[in-house]
């Protein structure tokens, strides 16, 4: 009995602190040769505590589904989660949203429900940060637009 209570442990009921440097909100404002990629994105990145959210905005030259979801070629899918950094790889977890951080319907359009990445990431200055993907080949240098504290709440 004693090992299997020792096995067991509680969640945290506070939010954990995060990473202090990315505290705040960062900014990718281009993508190296944009203008002649078919289809790209700018993210926008909110790091609060142990918490992310992020806005994906994508800009495509084909038009590979409804003009209702597409948007002419212009459209912003939302992600919030939890992250995690150990050594230079940022983990994010969490799910597609809104943009008012609801979950998002899996009957809407592009991507929903569950949401993971891993990046590589380097702190080029106090205010600029490159987020390296694992699964795409474009890196996101961010700016910082805005620093933040993380005051932890109760989850």
């Amino acid at each position: 009995m004693a090992t299997f209570l020792m096995a067991c442990k509680s969640n945290p009921n506070m939010q954990t602190p995060g990473e202090n440097y990315l505290q705040g909100e960062w900014q990718q404002d281009s993508v190296p040769g944009q203008k002649q990629l078919v289809t790209y994105s700018l993210y926008h990145l909110k790091f609060s505590c142990d918490s992310f959210f992020m806005a994906i905005k994508s800009f495509s030259k084909v038009n590979a589904g409804p003009d209702t979801c597409m948007n002419s070629g212009r459209w912003v899918e939302y992600t919030k989660g939890t992250y995690g950094q150990k050594s230079d790889t940022l983990h994010l977890k969490g799910q597609f949203c809104n943009a008012d951080m609801t979950l998002k319907n899996d009957k809407g359009c592009f991507r929903s429900g569950d949401y993971e990445e891993f990046f590589k990431i380097s702190k080029k200055t106090d205010s600029l940060v490159q987020f390296a993907s694992t699964t795409n080949v474009i890196p996101i240098n961010a700016r910082l637009i805005k620093r933040s504290t993380c005051h932890p709440k109760p989850l």
